[in-house]
């Protein structure tokens, strides 16, 4: 009874740990970027006084656990690079870009996204969005869009290698 099956994973720990975390890393991002957030907005919490005080302690906590996904991604496929003499350089540059996009995220936009977002002073309107909050947004779409396609890459790469 122990002859049923010869089959043997070869997928080492390192390459588990990255495959399972860019899975719910980009699924976390997806579920923020694509349900949460747009569903906030289409119920009229933008033009709440609470609103960037609110998105500001999602993001930061969403932004630490990017952090600390990047962190696992990169250590995991340098690990994985020093073990294997094929494994490829491009997958160190992804995690690398990875997380790049994601210290951006956490020490760039999202303050600056929160102190544009402030109204600070009681005697003017809050319901203008200013122009500058549309620009970061732009730009953090844009990190998003080339986190998910760099994340997206590595986690098929590193899916297919045996």
């Amino acid at each position: 009874m122990n002859a049923i099956s010869n089959f043997e994973f070869k997928r080492s720990t390192w390459q588990t740990a990255t495959i399972l975390t860019l899975g719910f890393w980009l699924s976390a991002s997806l579920v923020l970027d694509w349900v949460i957030m747009p569903s906030l907005y289409v119920a009229g919490m933008m033009n709440e006084a609470s609103f960037t005080t609110t998105g500001y302690v999602v993001f930061w906590n969403f932004n630490r656990l990017e952090l600390l996904s990047a962190a696992v991604v990169l250590t995991s496929v340098l690990a994985i690079g020093k073990t294997k003499s094929d494994w490829r350089l491009g997958s160190i540059v992804l995690s690398a870009l990875l997380l790049t996009v994601a210290l951006l995220d956490t020490y760039f936009l999202t303050p600056q996204m929160c102190a544009v977002g402030s109204n600070l002073n009681l005697f003017t309107d809050a319901a203008v969005v200013p122009a500058t909050m549309n620009l970061l947004h732009g730009g953090y779409f844009l990190l998003e869009s080339l986190k998910l396609v760099a994340g997206g890459i590595l986690l098929n790469w590193c899916w297919r290698e045996v």
